[in-house]
């Protein structure tokens, strides 16, 4: 039922690279500082109504969650120093990616780790006419694992590598099997799920 595109594969990946790598130069700066109180300031530049900011501990457990009010410059101070011991992300949820911090909590202090700020670049699902085309930004080469389901059977599977910091994918579906489909997409720790009608 389903076929590899190979004929407009290299058109399609162009396009698609155009459209993430359009997304990838937004312009998103966040920076956390602490205080002598031991409060922690979050700020986030250029971000939009409706984004999510979260603050998870390192089992994934969300302490604290919020969608963003207004569109422009987003700053709040928490007080973490009642958090146990430990390190916790915080993650300002996008359209297309995630901006990821760490900070670790020891002894009521919470420090900012630098080096662990980094993007997350979601993968782009969409469709055309039979094809579902996926893609994703990459840059630390993670793998990516896709389950295509149609009418709730799973009928694909596989993990692919990165390529130069891209993964891209492409499938033609039998153009007699309209109905629903489902794709799963794991990476990076997380589980992105996109719902289309062919």
């Amino acid at each position: 039922m389903i076929m590899k595109n190979t004929f407009k594969k290299s058109l399609v990946v162009a396009l698609m690279f155009g459209t993430l790598i359009g997304y990838a130069k937004d312009n998103v700066k966040s920076t956390i500082s602490n205080y002598v109180d031991d409060n922690v300031k979050i700020v986030f530049k250029s971000v939009k109504k409706g984004q999510a900011l979260t603050i998870e501990n390192e089992n994934g457990l969300t302490v604290y969650k919020e969608k963003i009010k207004n569109t422009g410059n987003y700053s709040k101070t928490f007080d973490l120093t009642n958090l146990e011991d430990g390190l916790y992300t915080t993650q300002l949820e996008k359209d297309f990616e995630s901006v990821v911090t760490k900070i670790k909590i020891e002894n009521g202090k919470a420090t900012f780790l630098e080096s662990n700020k980094k993007k997350i670049y979601k993968p782009i699902v969409r469709t055309e006419k039979n094809m579902v085309l996926i893609s994703k930004i990459a840059l630390d080469n993670s793998p990516l694992s896709i389950d295509l389901y149609y009418n709730g059977n799973l009928i694909n599977s596989e993990t692919l590598e990165s390529k130069d910091g891209l993964v891209n994918r492409v499938y033609k579906l039998s153009e007699t099997e309209k109905g629903d489909y489902q794709v799963i997409i794991k990476s990076d720790n997380k589980v992105y799920t996109k719902d289309l009608t062919i």
